[in-house]
């Protein structure tokens, strides 16, 4: 597979799963636009590592929780790419809390941040694929979470679930564009916040009870979106991708 002379827009990819797969896409030839939140200082990292591997990438701070937060960061990116061809959209915000105590502020922000956040960035820049008149790729990273009603998360739940459902809609608009869009369903990943929220032994000891016998990597995740992302994939869309070492059925 090959990027090479493509554009691609990878949004929360300062770390994690967004940075898995800004790497990835970057380790096949694409110019990666790797955006965050202002002030997250993990985006200059990542942007660096991809520079140092031989690859071409530049930092774009913005906050896609808003619509002028995403306006602002595709005008930048057009602005220095000229173009976008590939579009990961991995917004997203979650609040661990039992249903009866979930403030509705929580909630609201969950989904804002999930769900809202993803439909403005992909509006934007479905429009733009549309106007150029070449396609493009979307990939949306949703999650596990879109099938499972895991406890004390009925907000990231209903968001990914929303999501999908979203996805697929779009999906359906863009086949007469030839604008590929696809998920990608993480299963229970080894990133910074499960590490932040749970310790490295714990994880390491959980993911050998999974099916696999290990967390997933958020490169396992780039892999996979750059597969979507590359020609190889160009008859594939509306596709829901579970990349999640059979964790689903895990108790099956």
């Amino acid at each position: 597979m090959s990027l090479v002379g493509k554009t691609a827009l990878v949004t929360g990819g300062g770390r994690g799963i967004g940075k898995g797969c800004a790497l990835e896409l970057a380790a096949l030839g694409a110019r990666v636009a790797v955006n965050d939140r202002p002030g997250n200082p993990d985006l200059a990292a990542t942007v660096a590592e991809i520079k140092a591997a031989g690859g071409a990438a530049l930092a774009l701070e913005a906050d896609v929780f808003s619509r002028a937060g995403c306006e602002s960061l595709l005008e930048r990116a057009l602005n220095d790419a000229g173009a976008i061809d590939i579009l990961v959209s991995n917004p997203a915000h979650s609040n661990r809390a039992g249903f009866l105590k979930l403030e509705p502020a929580a909630f609201a922000r969950v989904i804002q941040g999930t769900l809202i956040a993803g439909f403005h960035m992909s509006q934007l820049v479905a429009r733009h694929m549309v106007e150029r008149g070449k396609g493009g790729k979307m990939i949306f990273i949703s999650s596990v979470h879109a099938e499972m009603p895991y406890q004390n998360a009925v907000a990231y739940n209903a968001a990914k679930a929303g999501l999908n459902h979203m996805a697929l809609s779009i999906a359906r608009e863009l086949v007469p564009h030839k604008i590929n869009v696809n998920i990608i369903e993480p299963g229970w990943i080894d990133t910074p916040g499960e590490r932040e929220d749970f310790g490295v032994e714990f994880l390491h000891e959980r993911g050998k009870a999974l099916p696999w016998g290990r967390l997933g990597a958020p490169a396992d995740i780039g892999k996979a979106v750059a597969f979507l992302a590359s020609d190889k994939a160009d008859y594939i869309t509306g596709a829901v991708l579970r990349v999640d070492g059979g964790f689903l059925h895990k108790d099956a």
